[in-house]
């Protein structure tokens, strides 16, 4: 180590020895460089050559003149020769001291030298190193991309392994049958919930052989016996236990509806029958339909039969019309008629079948109306009937839907299989009881129980049951249409001769008329039909034909008067009772009343004050004329009239008043009466007042005798009648 730092030293003091000497041979050369004087090549400035242009020699003059320094000397007056000399002495000078300063500082110099080099031979060989990590870089870089294009391509291995894992697992499990499943369905009831779920997962391993075999695939083969006894053996037990459940239904006294309900917690034993083997499907449905269709209709004639026997014995006959005489006699053989006639045509408490809650209510139970000896109407047997029919028919609709799997037409052909010969049953007894029916208003009745009964079912979205309704209603129309005609014929046939005694009282065919109408054109009003009103509004001119033909029958008019307006206000009474006040009949009867009492009033009026009645209309009628002149003769008739009516007003009034009381049956129409004929008296001799003060009547003494109109108006107001 100390030879190396030796020899580094010698190396050191060689080199500076080396530059020194070389600076003191420049400084030699340049001093015998001065002492020579060279010869000067001036170029383009050389005025001695031939070449010189003077032209240009001007330019040149002309630029270093402008030169500063130049200028500066001129000024001063220097010789340029002195000056130039004085120039190079200096540039000598000075280029003797740069020599000085680089041989001082040639040491530093030296050492900057051998910095340089070393640290160009570092420079080197960290190039070198960057080159190679370079190099390593690249192949680092393909190796990355190598690494790269093996791991896609291991990881789509993988996803490839794993799709056909999560299949092949998918399919092993499918495929495999545990023991589990075996032995459940070997040895448990199929009441249990462990039996479903097996149930479940063997119909799903059926379903995927089936279609593994399609797929043509080798392993179906292995499972597919295995399969096929355990669906043998569970259709045997669904079988048993399906059919064990209908044959239940059978039993005398039992409520088939339980276990039928019951057998909707076991649907889907029905549908893995009808997926896996369809015959024993076919044949439970077919079980099913025949034992339900002969519960059904024995059930439903049971019922019927025994409704029957709680039914009013009293009904009506062909010779119970509206039109018929009370005092008509019968053949000798002729059963007997109906203890009040009148009964037929007043709905009374019957309406109330069609009240929500009675239409809707429990049906009858008729040992227990037999017991209590209690009778009813047809129409509350028909509702009662229909209405456990609607109940067990939408339930067994719903059933069938639910428990076989079937909608639409098929649901509808099905339900029609089981309750078929019931509703063939019934629209037989309905054909027979309206073949023999003349109860009107009870088939209008049961025509509006179907009416709602049908609005209930669509209500419930049962479409089961309405072609039964369509063909009830179509059984019971076109006898309601009939009975109403035979009525009306029955008025129009009347002869008012064979009626008996005549009375200016409310005739009780017009009676039963008013309650008629006022009954069905109550019922009318919630489901309103253009037939009935066409009907009711035949009936009702009939009836006032009727009530004119018998009033023709009076000899007076007043007594026909009276008679009308009898009639006409019982009617309307009865039908605002229950009719609307704006409809068609009560606006008619209103205008014929009107009409006849404004008449009465006229005819009860005339006899105790025609002749004043009669003179107010004359004069009225020559006043408009401008005529009033010709009565100026009749002084004597004006003293009588005034006289008259003075001394006999009151008890005309009196004798009138006690009069109309007597002949109307109705208190109050009575009492309108009374005070529309005393109005109307009052406005005539306000009349005959307003005739006498007139021109042509002012001179005539006997006005003074006239009464006072408001001492008359005081005076009448005591005779109106209170009730």
């Amino acid at each position: 180590m100390a030879e190396v730092v030796a020899g580094e030293e010698r190396a050191d003091v060689n080199t500076m020895e080396n530059a020194t000497a070389n600076a003191m041979a420049y400084l030699q050369d340049e001093k015998t460089d001065s002492d020579l004087v060279p010869a000067l090549n001036l170029g383009e400035l050389d005025l001695t050559t031939d070449e010189f242009i003077l032209d240009e020699v001007d330019i040149h003059i002309q630029a270093n003149l402008e030169d500063d320094l130049v200028k500066e000397a001129l000024k001063t007056g220097v010789d340029l020769r002195q000056y130039s000399k004085q120039v190079e002495t200096e540039l000598q000078r000075i280029e003797q001291a740069s020599i000085k300063d680089y041989i001082k500082e040639s040491q530093n110099i030296a050492s900057l030298h051998n910095q340089i080099t070393a640290c160009d031979s570092i420079l080197e060989r960290m190039e070198e190193m960057l080159s190679n990590f370079q190099s390593d870089l690249s192949s680092i870089s393909s190796e990355i991309q190598t690494l790269q294009q093996q791991s896609v391509s291991m990881n789509m291995r993988l996803k490839n392994r794993q799709a056909v894992r999560s299949q092949l697992s998918q399919l092993v499990d499918e495929l495999v049958v545990p023991g589990t499943m075996i032995s459940v369905i070997l040895d448990s009831p199929v009441t249990e919930q462990e039996f479903m779920e097996q149930l479940h997962e063997l119909n799903n391993k059926i379903n995927f052989a089936k279609e593994l075999s399609f797929r043509e695939t080798l392993a179906c083969s292995d499972i597919q016996d295995i399969v096929d006894r355990l669906k043998i053996k569970a259709v045997t037990k669904i079988r048993e236990f399906i059919l064990q459940k209908i044959y239940s239904f059978r039993k005398p006294m039992t409520n088939y509806q339980i276990p039928q309900n019951n057998l909707l917690k076991y649907r889907f034993f029905y549908q893995f029958l009808l997926a896996n083997e369809r015959s024993v499907a076919k044949e439970i449905r077919d079980e099913y339909v025949d034992t339900m269709s002969k519960i059904y209709y024995s059930y439903f004639k049971s019922y019927s039969s025994r409704l029957l026997k709680v039914q009013y014995e009293d009904v009506a006959d062909k010779d119970d019309l509206m039109g018929v005489e009370d005092t008509a006699k019968k053949g000798f053989f002729s059963k007997p008629s109906l203890k009040s006639r009148n009964t037929i045509f007043t709905v009374g408490q019957r309406g109330a079948v069609l009240s929500p809650a009675e239409l809707e209510g429990p049906i009858l139970i008729p040992h227990t109306a037999q017991r209590g000896d209690v009778r009813y109407p047809y129409e509350t047997l028909f509702r009662s009937q229909h209405f456990a029919l609607l109940d067990n028919g939408c339930r067994e609709f719903l059933f069938l839907s639910d428990f076989f799997m079937v909608t639409g037409n098929s649901a509808l052909d099905l339900f029609n299989c089981i309750m078929g010969k019931t509703l063939g049953m019934f629209l037989k007894n309905i054909s027979t009881y309206v073949s023999d029916c003349y109860d009107s208003i009870a088939v209008f009745l049961c025509i509006h129980i179907i009416l709602r009964f049908k609005t209930i079912t669509t209500k419930r979205t049962i479409p089961a049951l309405d072609k039964y309704w369509e063909a009830v209603l179509e059984l019971l129309w076109p006898r309601f249409e009939l009975i109403l005609e035979m009525n009306i014929q029955s008025i129009r046939n009347t002869d008012p001769q064979k009626l008996g005694v005549l009375d200016t009282r409310p005739h009780y065919i017009t009676r039963r008329y008013a309650e008629f109408s006022s009954a069905i054109v109550s019922i009318n009003q919630t489901f309103p039909n253009e037939r009935t009103n066409t009907l009711l509004a035949q009936l009702q001119v009939e009836v006032e034909n009727f009530v004119l033909k018998m009033a023709a029958e009076f000899p007076s008019r007043k007594d026909q008067l009276i008679f009308l307006i009898n009639n006409y206000d019982m009617m309307l009474s009865v039908l605002m009772e229950r009719a609307a006040d704006d409809s068609k009949e009560v606006e008619g009867f209103q205008q014929l009343l009107l009409a006849r009492t404004q008449e009465f009033i006229e005819e009860i009026l005339s006899p105790p004050f025609g002749g004043m009645i009669a003179f107010v209309k004359e004069s009225e009628a020559l006043m408009e004329r401008g005529q009033l002149d010709r009565l100026k003769n009749d002084e004597a008739r004006i003293t009588q009239l005034i006289r008259g009516f003075s001394s006999s007003w009151k008890q005309s009034v009196e004798a009138m008043s006690q009069d109309v009381m007597r002949s109307f049956t109705n208190f109050k129409n009575g009492t309108s009466i009374i005070q529309g004929a005393l109005t109307q008296l009052i406005q005539y001799y306000h009349g005959f007042h307003k005739a006498l003060s007139q021109p042509t009547f002012r001179s005539l003494a006997v006005r003074s005798e006239l009464i006072n109109l408001h001492h008359l108006m005081v005076e009448v107001k005591k005779h109106k009648p209170n009730f």
